[in-house]
């Protein structure tokens, strides 16, 4: 056999390790990252959805929310175009020899190798050639076993996908509702404790801080979750986190200490603080190009808008019955310092996903409260 026949065997080989590598790292050992062919083609294939849909201003939701299902068709498709071509390189130089026509002369052209091939994945000796030799009814049947097996991991990734979707879903869900649909965390914070009462809420603050574990497992072990981008801003991780870490701040900075500091030192808002940050991170990392944003100070704008949403959320609390700090104006520059630390990440995110910080944050552009100031 000339040497370009083997290079072409070669190449062929190496053609189907490599999806049956990339296969591995994205059903199987399932880490974001990993995957070679995976993470780059859903990469790609999301920039270029985000373009069509930043030229679509009025549809943008609504083509970005097919990102998600066109990456897993695409993925699905290059997997079997792989392993289907890596196939007809291996048999191509032997067609007509090792491999024959059942019927008829047999065709040695290229086309007819990738036919040969693609049918070798399904069943052995599907199709109307045939292998001749021991080594190629051994490649039929490897290649045989190797089909059924990607169709049956790929299924089971197919549902684990969208059983993780759809846990992810809820637990946003969830958490806007928390705010009575508002997207304001003051809401959140002041349905745990109605009339200063947060026994029971503290359990939901608990819960929270699972569901953020969850969404951060959940990208991390299907990472093209990321990519499942749905018009109502709720279901953004960029807004769900954003409540979580908003609503933390608003424990820390603007309830009374001596009442509440039980529930300002306990470990449930430690951990949805320390979650969430880490959700956020790990998205970023692995999904934002560039490096993770430090912590910055604000603007003067920024800081005017951070500093009424503190004395308009202060002014819902102070509604529902929960005691506020004596001193809410040195409460208000905590708050803003808090904030610093984690807003940068959703400024880094949400604009990624093509979600405006309004629709991400509407509380902090909520108009300012200045009579619910004076009254607290």
């Amino acid at each position: 056999m000339t040497l370009p026949k083997i290079v072409e065997q070669v190449a062929g080989a190496l053609l189907i390790a490599l999806v049956l590598l990339d296969v591995f790292c994205t059903v199987l050992y399932a880490r974001v990252g990993t995957g070679i062919i995976s993470t780059r083609l859903a990469r790609g294939t999301w920039l270029t959805i985000r373009a069509l849909a930043k030229r679509m201003p009025s549809r943008r939701g609504k083509v970005l929310s097919f990102a998600g299902p066109i990456i897993l068709v695409t993925l699905l498709l290059v997997w079997g175009v792989g392993l289907a071509l890596g196939s007809a390189l291996v048999l191509h130089p032997h067609m007509g020899t090792r491999v024959q026509s059942s019927s008829g002369p047999t065709s040695t052209d290229f086309i007819s190798a990738l036919f040969a091939g693609g049918s070798s994945i399904s069943v052995v000796g599907a199709g109307n050639f045939e292998p001749k030799s021991g080594g190629f009814k051994m490649f039929y049947l490897f290649n045989s076993l190797l089909g059924m097996s990607v169709i049956s991991l790929t299924l089971t990734y197919l549902m684990q996908i969208y059983s993780a979707l759809r846990s992810r879903n809820s637990e946003t869900l969830a958490l806007d509702i928390g705010t009575g649909r508002t997207g304001d965390a003051a809401e959140f914070v002041a349905g745990l404790g109605p009339q200063g009462r947060f026994d029971a809420g503290y359990t939901s603050l608990i819960n929270l801080t699972e569901s953020i574990v969850s969404i951060k497992e959940v990208h991390h072990f299907y990472p093209v979750l990321f990519y499942f981008r749905f018009e109502p801003p709720f279901y953004s991780v960029s807004r769900f986190a954003n409540i979580a870490l908003d609503a933390v701040t608003i424990i820390k900075t603007a309830l009374d200490g001596k009442q509440y500091r039980w529930l300002i030192e306990s470990g449930a808002v430690a951990d949805t603080w320390n979650s969430s940050l880490l959700l956020l991170t790990t998205l970023e990392e692995a999904f934002v190009p560039g490096e993770v944003p430090e912590r910055a100070s604000p603007d003067a704008q920024t800081r005017s808008r951070w500093r009424n949403r503190f004395f308009n959320a202060a002014a819902r609390l102070q509604a529902a019955g929960i005691a506020l700090t004596a001193d809410l104006d040195s409460a208000a520059e905590r708050y803003i310092s808090l904030r610093s630390e984690w807003s940068p990440h959703i400024r880094n995110l949400a604009p990624s996903m093509l979600f405006s910080l309004e629709e991400v944050d509407p509380a902090v552009f909520a108009p300012a409260q200045e009579e619910h100031r004076r009254a607290a």
